[in-house]
């Protein structure tokens, strides 16, 4: 699966910070019910990596990748785990070294014109735009399209249900990043059947397209 069926498979991926093990298994399936199967599960607790491990072997229908992957060491290790994509906010020469022999293809992130520049000198057509909004937003989306229009992106930070269908009307956006899907409150009260709905409203931006 290359990282442009990832990002084509559901118009929203979650972004998960997953605190508690007993947490990652069912609202990976509440995401999943609701048709958002691309799940990213940023390395960025302790238990980040058993989430994943627990995510993968547990809910058949999930597209299972890593975040905040920042280390050729966290690439190698999310790879080993059998990911199917990396995430990182940004990007580093030995990042993308890693990247050129992983079997776990990397979306790195991108901010600016000569950042995207430097991706697709290294092969990368596939992008993180982040942070969305302190960025630039959908103003700089739009102005990237036309001098560098081979860059498709998945715009993350500060997108949320009020402004993600101005995102996914771009035509160099394949999805939009966002955790407003798995609210801490809801996951902390085991409230799935709320993050199913949030999954549900979240797959109907697909219709926008």
């Amino acid at each position: 699966m290359t990282l442009d069926d990832i990002m084509r498979a559901a118009p929203v991926i979650p972004v998960m910070m997953i605190d508690e093990i007993d947490q990652a298994v069912p609202l990976a399936r509440a995401l999943v019910k609701g048709g958002l199967r691309v799940l990213e599960i940023t390395l960025r607790t302790p238990i980040a990596l058993d989430a994943i491990r627990a995510i993968i072997a547990d809910v058949d229908d999930a597209i299972v990748g890593a975040g905040t992957v920042l280390t050729p060491q966290q690439l190698e290790h999310v790879a080993a785990l059998r990911c199917k994509f990396a995430v990182s906010p940004g990007f580093t020469t030995s990042l993308l070294d890693a990247a050129t022999t992983s079997p776990c293809p990397l979306l790195p992130g991108t901010s600016t014109a000569s950042e995207v520049m430097q991706l697709l000198d290294r092969g990368h057509d596939r992008m993180k735009f982040f942070p969305a909004e302190a960025a630039g937003g959908t103003a700089m989306l739009k102005s990237l399209a036309s001098p560098l229009p081979a860059a498709k992106f998945c715009p993350t930070g500060g997108i949320g249900p009020d402004n993600a269908a101005g995102y996914l009307a771009l035509p160099n956006v394949l999805c939009v990043g966002g955790s407003w899907v798995v609210p801490k409150d809801a996951i902390a009260q085991g409230d799935w059947d709320k993050i199913t709905m949030l999954a549900t409203d979240a797959f109907e931006l697909t219709k926008t397209r």
